[in-house]
C-alpha cells in the first residue's frame, strides 16, 4: 500500500479591480474640455480669455473632486465612466449657458437674470445630493422595502403642480410650483420615485404578467386581473397630460413604465401595446385640449406658425422654425462656439432649446458627440442592470436608463421636429435646478447598483483544522 499526502488550503476570490484610477483620469478630461470650450467662448465673444476662467475651472475641478473622493470611499466598484461622462455634459451645459448670458438680444428682455451662476449652485447641490445618496443609500435594496410608499410619493409630487397657490402656470404648462424666491418641477424626482415603486411591483408580479395572457391576433395580451395596473398607469399619464398639460412628463410616465414591463416579462407584445395606448391618450387628448393642440400645430406646419407669430396675428409658437434654422446654420462643423445665432429664440435658448446651441456652434458633428454621451451613460445604465444579480437592483437600473433615454429623445425629438415640443430640460446641459438635482440623484443610484454588482464577493473564512489532509490512496 502506497500513500500520498496533498496539501490544500482555502482559496480566496480574486479581488476585482476598483478603476477608480481610470475614473480620475477620465475625470481630468471631463474637466479640461468645458474649460477650453469656456475659453473659447471667450476669446470668440471678446477676443480674450473671459474673466471668470479660473474660477469656472476650479469650481468643477473641485465639484468632480468632491464625487470622486466619495466615490473611493463609498462605492469603490462601481463604473468608472457614469461620473466622467456626467461632468462632461454639466460642465459643457455650464458654458453655452454662460455664453447666452452675454447675449445683448437676451439682455435685453424684460425677464433677463444671470442664469450660468445659479446653473453652478444648481450643479453643486446636485453633486451634495449625490454625494447623500452614496453615502446613506449603503444597499439599493433597501429601497424595495418602500415600493407602495414610492407609489404614494409619486402621486403627490405630481399633484403639488395642481394644489391651488403652490403652482404656477409657465408658459401654457402646470409643472412648476414655487417655494420662496424659487420655482421647482416636482415630475423630475417624481420619476425616480415611480421607478423605485415600477420595480417593487414588478419584480413581484412579472411571472404573473409573463406567463398568464393570452395569445390573440400574434400577440400576448394579458389578463384582465393583470390589465389593470397597466391601465391605472394609462389613465394617470393621461390625466398629467390634461390637467398639467405636460406632454413630457406623460410620456416619460408611461414610456418608462412600458420599458419596464418588457424587461421584466420579456414579452414584446408589451411593446406594442403600450405603444398603441400611450399614441389614443395622446391623440384623443390632443384634440380638445388647447396648449397640447397648439404644440401639435407648431410641429406639424412650424412655418406658418412662425409667420403668423412674425405678424401678430395668431401663432402659437416661432421657436420650432427658429430652431430648425439653427441647426441648419451649423452645417456640419458648426459656426464656431460663441459665433452662433440661436439666441433669438430668446427666454428658452438656454433650457428647453440649449440644443439648438449646441447644434448651430458644434455643428452635426458636435451634436453628434453629445447624443453619443447620452447613449454611453445609458449603456452603462443598461449594462448595469444586467450585471446586478438581483431582480430588484435589475429593473431599478432599467428603469432609471429608461427613463433618461426616453427624456432625451423626447427633447431631442422636439427640438429637431421630429415630435411635438414637450417643454422637458435636457438632461445635464439645459439651464434647471430641478433636472440638473434630479439627475445626479438619478446617477448616483445607478453607481449604487453597479458598485453591489462589481464588488467581488467576500473570500471565506479560513479553517485552520482543514489546512492539512491526508489522502490515502491504495
Amino acid at each position: 500500500m502506497s500513500s500520498s499526502t496533498t496539501q490544500t488550503s482555502t482559496i480566496g476570490s480574486i479581488g476585482a479591480p476598483s478603476r477608480r484610477n481610470t475614473e480620475l483620469a477620465l475625470l481630468v478630461f471631463a474637466v479640461v474640455v468645458p474649460v477650453f470650450a469656456y475659453a473659447n467662448v471667450g476669446l470668440a465673444i471678446d477676443g480674450s480669455l473671459p474673466a471668470g476662467l479660473l474660477g469656472y475651472g476650479v469650481g468643477l475641478g473641485l465639484l468632480a473632486g468632491v464625487a470622486h473622493l466619495v466615490m473611493r470611499r463609498f462605492a469603490r466598484y462601481a463604473d468608472p465612466l457614469l461620473l466622467p461622462l456626467a461632468t462632461l455634459l454639466n460642465g459643457l451645459g455650464l458654458v453655452i449657458i454662460w455664453r447666452l448670458d452675454q447675449s445683448p438680444r437676451l439682455q435685453q428682455l424684460p425677464t433677463f437674470s444671470l442664469a450660468a451662476p445659479k446653473q453652478l449652485m444648481y450643479s453643486a447641490i446636485g453633486i451634495a445630493l449625490f454625494v447623500g445618496v452614496l453615502a446613506l443609500l449603503k444597499d439599493h435594496r433597501i429601497l424595495q422595502r418602500y415600493t407602495y410608499i414610492s407609489m404614494v410619493g409619486a402621486i403627490f409630487l405630481l399633484l403639488l403642480p395642481l394644489v391651488p397657490g403652490l403652482g404656477v402656470n409657465v408658459f401654457g404648462a402646470k409643472i412648476w410650483i414655487r417655494v420662496g424666491g424659487f420655482q421647482i418641477q416636482p415630475g423630475e424626482f417624481a420619476k425616480i420615485v415611480i421607478a423605485v415603486f415600477f420595480a417593487g411591483y414588478l419584480m413581484v408580479k412579472r411571472d404573473a404578467l409573463a406567463l398568464a395572457s393570452r395569445r390573440v391576433l400574434g400577440l400576448y395580451l394579458p389578463r384582465g386581473r393583470d390589465l389593470g395596473p397597466i391601465i391605472a398607469v394609462w389613465v394617470v399619464s393621461i390625466l398629467i397630460l390634461i390637467f398639467e398639460t405636460d406632454l413630457g412628463t406623460s410620456l416619460l410616465f408611461f414610456g418608462m413604465f412600458v420599458v419596464m414591463l418588457y424587461v421584466a416579462t420579456e414579452r414584446t407584445s408589451w411593446i406594442i401595446f403600450g405603444l398603441l395606448m400611450s399614441a389614443v391618450g395622446a391623440v384623443g387628448v390632443a384634440s380638445f385640449e388647447p396648449h397640447v393642440h397648439s404644440r401639435v400645430q407648431a410641429w406639424l406646419d412650424p412655418m406658418r406658425e412662425f409667420s403668423l407669430s412674425q405678424k401678430g396675428v395668431g401663432g402659437h409658437s416661432e421657436q420650432a422654425m427658429q430652431a430648425l434654422w439653427s441647426f441648419g446654420s451649423g452645417g456640419t462643423l458648426g459656426t464656431g462656439l460663441g459665433q452662433g445665432n440661436s439666441d433669438l429664440i430668446k427666454f428658452a435658448a438656454n433650457s428647453d432649446f440649449i440644443l439648438a446651441t449646441f447644434g448651430e456652434e458644434l455643428g452635426l458633428t458636435g451634436l453628434m458627440a453629445i447624443l453619443i454621451i447620452y447613449g454611453l451613460i445609458i449603456e452603462r445604465g443598461l449594462r448595469t442592470a444586467l450585471a446586478a444579480r438581483d431582480p430588484f437592483g435589475k429593473l431599478l437600473a432599467a428603469g432609471l436608463s429608461g427613463a433618461l433615454a426616453i427624456q432625451v429623445f423626447v427633447v431631442a425629438g422636439g427640438v429637431m421636429g421630429l415630435i411635438p415640443l414637450t417643454g422637458m430640460t435636457m438632461p445635464f446641459l439645459a439651464y434647471g435646478g430641478s433636472s440638473v438635482i434630479a439627475n445626479w440623484a438619478l446617477i448616483a443610484i445607478l453607481l449604487r447598483i453597479s458598485d453591489t454588482a462589481r464588488r467581488p464577493a467576500p473570500a471565506p473564512a479560513q479553517n485552520s483544522d482543514a489546512e492539512m489532509t491526508q489522502v490515502v490512496r491504495p
